[in-house]
């Protein structure tokens, strides 16, 4: 039973464990509602925040672009009027040549002329025939002068034309640039718009993702809901992608602590391509104490290199709000080597990114295994042959000691055949002088200081003497 006190009235009653549950889990519902809406709403904040910035910027870099084009249209239009007034400037300057050298020509034959005349009213008739070679001279170098001058305005004009028509093809050419910039504007634009609209829908996709989520979980399943999402989101493309891939929950904690997840993928000859040990970390909001991402970076380091991977890899939804984890794969390289954060929908992106990475290299981790097999080859021969030599001179030792014993137990053989045969001589020659004191013995030795012994002899020898009577 617990006992509650009523924030009106200040009475105190008693109600059982399901009233008491019931009562904890709607207020933890209207909290957990109450926030999530809020949640909700600073991401919809977000989201417009980030609309008006695109927007913004898109129009700025329109009006950027338009000003730029408009710059270079006015340049353009500066240079085109440019080449009229040059192209007019060489016209008049051509015509004032001409006309230059026509007046003069002009003058000249006015000066010729009045010579004429002069000649004439001075000259006689012989000189009026002079006067009219002279004449005929001068007309013809008139005509000279005029078809050069006809010559000149054609050159004059084709000259022009020229210089026109390479105006022109400037012209065309500013225009075609002039058309080409617009496009390009227009496709810059685009690719902006693009770009802001999939942002914003990459975002609008993350927001329902974590509602979504949000809405599924509970308090016993915060740690373990996202270790289940990567494991189904890797087992869904695993016989396509990673067919020759392990996958499996780190259970080894010999060393005291363990990882989550341990990836490791090899080529047709068994080679590793790539190793990663993977952290996953969630929080509940109702959660008292919060926890950072950094939190966990030294344990999954040590984990790491305990387990022998290569990379280390958090998928975390810790610290929701942090712009910077929030903006795709994060490498932490500046804090421990190899190691990346992310969330969970950049699970399945880093181990494809490290996979491919991995992959330009193992050309290179094939031929260092291979002097690895060779270093072994040969490690192992100079072991055999060591072995060999150590239990071959071991054997070569003990035969010896054997061998050295066998002689000496030989020599002391001999030296106790030689004892034998010393004691069985000297018994020999104790023997045959034993013998030789046998044979030496009489009767009459025998009883010379034994007068008993002697008076037994001498009553035989008689009784022998009385028989033999």
């Amino acid at each position: 039973m617990h006992e509650i006190i009523c924030p009106h009235c200040n009475k105190a009653f008693k109600i059982d464990e399901a009233g008491y549950a019931d009562i904890l889990k709607q207020v933890r519902d209207t909290e957990f509602e109450k926030q999530l809406h809020e949640r909700l709403e600073l991401a919809e904040k977000d989201k417009l925040n980030a609309v008006d910035l695109a927007k913004s910027q898109l129009t700025s870099e329109m009006q950027r672009v338009a000003s730029e084009k408009d710059t270079e249209i006015q340049s353009l239009k500066a240079k085109l009027d440019t080449g009229e007034v040059n192209k007019k400037l060489a016209v008049n300057e051509a015509l004032d040549d001409i006309k230059k050298e026509r007046d003069a020509l002009a003058n000249m034959l006015e000066q010729i002329k009045r010579d004429t005349m002069a000649a004439s009213e001075l000259a006689d008739a012989k000189l009026a025939k002079e006067l009219l070679e002279t004449a005929a001279a001068k007309d013809k170098e008139i005509q000279d002068l005029q078809a050069k001058l006809g010559t000149t305005l054609l050159e004059q004009k084709v000259a022009i034309t020229a210089a026109v028509g390479a105006v022109e093809k400037e012209r065309d050419e500013f225009k075609n640039s002039l058309k080409q910039a617009e496009l390009e504007k227009q496709l810059a634009e685009t690719s902006l718009k693009e770009k802001y609209e999939t942002q914003i829908k990459d975002r609008d996709d993350a927001i329902e993702r974590l509602r979504d989520m949000k809405a599924r979980l509970s308090t016993k399943m915060v740690g373990e809901t996202l270790e289940q999402h990567c494991e189904t989101e890797f087992n869904r493309i695993r016989a396509t992608a990673f067919p020759r891939a392990y996958f499996e929950k780190d259970n080894d904690s010999r060393s005291g602590s363990k990882g989550d997840y341990i990836f490791r993928d090899s080529d047709e000859a068994a080679t590793e391509i790539v190793s990663i040990m993977f952290e996953m970390k969630n929080e509940n909001d109702t959660t008292a104490t919060k926890k950072k991402n950094e939190d966990f970076f030294k344990e999954l380091d040590k984990d790491r290199i305990e387990k022998g991977c290569e990379y280390a890899v958090l998928v975390s939804l810790i610290e929701p709000e942090s712009e910077l984890y929030n903006s795709g794969i994060v490498d932490v390289f500046h804090r421990y080597p190899k190691m990346y954060v992310v969330r969970p929908q950049f699970f399945l992106p880093i181990i494809t990114l490290l996979r491919n990475a991995a992959m330009k290299s193992l050309e290179y981790k094939k031929e260092l295994a291979l002097v690895k097999a060779q270093s072994v080859d040969i490690t192992n021969f100079e072991n055999d042959l060591d072995n060999f030599k150590t239990a071959f001179a071991k054997n070569y030792d003990l035969a010896s000691r054997k061998f050295k014993t066998a002689i000496d137990e030989i020599d002391k053989s001999i030296d106790h055949l030689q004892k034998t045969k010393d004691a069985l001589l000297s018994t020999d020659r104790n023997l045959r002088l034993a013998n030789d004191k046998s044979q030496d013995v009489t009767i009459k030795k025998l009883t010379r200081r034994n007068p008993t012994m002697a008076a037994k002899f001498d009553e035989l020898n008689e009784q022998d003497s009385s028989e033999s009577e």
